[in-house]
């Protein structure tokens, strides 16, 4: 196995060292994701049972936001609803079909709902 070779400093791949005070290190930080007011985000209410038995569930699709907001919003929608869930791939699982229930509970958190499907 042969070792890569740096021939400068610039193959490091970014900022190493500095004494200069005056120095504008925002261009070295992590953008992270856009987030998003409640307001403008605009979410799909679905009702599914494919692949999973025969089971009833709502998924909640089109959450714009960090991971930890996602699984705050599903946790506050599993209390209102009584039920279980789980957040997966950027998408909440509700068990059960409170589809219309989950709506409403998002529009009073000023969050733009469609239904989507029968």
């Amino acid at each position: 196995m042969s070792k890569k070779k740096l021939n400068s400093l610039s193959d490091l791949g970014g900022f190493v060292f500095s004494t200069n005070d005056k120095e504008d290190f925002s261009r070295f930080e992590d953008k992270g994701e856009e987030i998003l007011e409640n307001k403008d985000q605009y979410l799909e209410a679905h009702f599914s049972n494919k692949g999973r038995g025969g089971k009833t569930v709502t998924v909640i699709k089109g959450f714009k936001g960090t991971e930890a907001d996602l699984k705050q919003l599903g946790k506050l929608l599993k209390q209102k609803c009584g039920v279980g869930g789980s957040v997966k791939d950027g998408e909440i699982i509700i068990q059960g079909n409170y589809r219309d229930k989950i709506i409403e509970i998002l529009k009073k958190e000023n969050f733009n709902v469609k239904r989507v499907g029968g």
